[in-house]
């Protein structure tokens, strides 16, 4: 447990956070076979049972749709797909008075 939640809970979570999605690129691990397959079975979370469980379900399950596709996991390398992605998030999570 860390602070009160489990490794795969956290490690989930970090799936929303475009800079963690761009330095997993820059490792090489969504060019890996068995990591894109790990991403595949994640797509469980996306049901009602499960998604519960997720703290931002939002941004998190739309990282996870977006990572199923090959031009995206190459794309997030570039600076300007992070920033794009980290904005659009932001810009979600502001609601207005």
């Amino acid at each position: 447990m860390y602070g009160g939640f489990t490794r795969f809970e956290l490690e989930l979570e970090s799936l929303a956070n475009p800079y963690y999605l761009n330095h997993l690129a820059s490792q090489k691990l969504l060019q890996d076979t068995d990591f894109v397959e790990y991403l595949r079975y994640l797509q469980y979370f996306t049901q009602p049972e499960y998604v519960r469980y997720l703290n931002y379900p939002g941004p998190t399950l739309k990282a996870l749709e977006l990572l199923q596709q090959e031009q995206f996991r190459r794309d997030i390398l570039s600076p300007e797909t992070v920033a794009r992605l980290a904005n659009a998030i932001l810009s979600s999570s502001i609601k207005p008075k």
